[in-house]
């Protein structure tokens, strides 16, 4: 990512993951169901970072925990069954 975009495109990017996956802990359920993952028996959440990437966690025992991370412009189905 260094190499295409530049330090400081990176180093904001960077942020706003950060800022994104650190708001989980003041509100764990802010993310959506993810409609991808219904049949699993696991209940996961998504949220939308910078239009084009998508955090997927799931709750278990008060710890949050991020189970992907991916571009949303990749065919999802594809990408939901590589997650175990």
């Amino acid at each position: 990512m260094l190499r295409d975009f530049g330090e400081r495109v990176r180093q904001k990017f960077m942020d706003e993951i950060e800022n994104a996956v650190f708001s989980l802990a003041d509100m764990p359920t802010q993310g959506r169901i993810d409609p991808l993952f219904a049949h699993r028996s696991r209940e996961y959440r998504s949220i939308i970072v910078r239009r084009l990437n998508k955090v997927v966690y799931y709750i278990k025992d008060d710890t949050i925990h991020i189970a992907a991370f991916w571009d949303t412009r990749r065919e999802p189905k594809g990408q939901a069954e590589k997650l175990k």
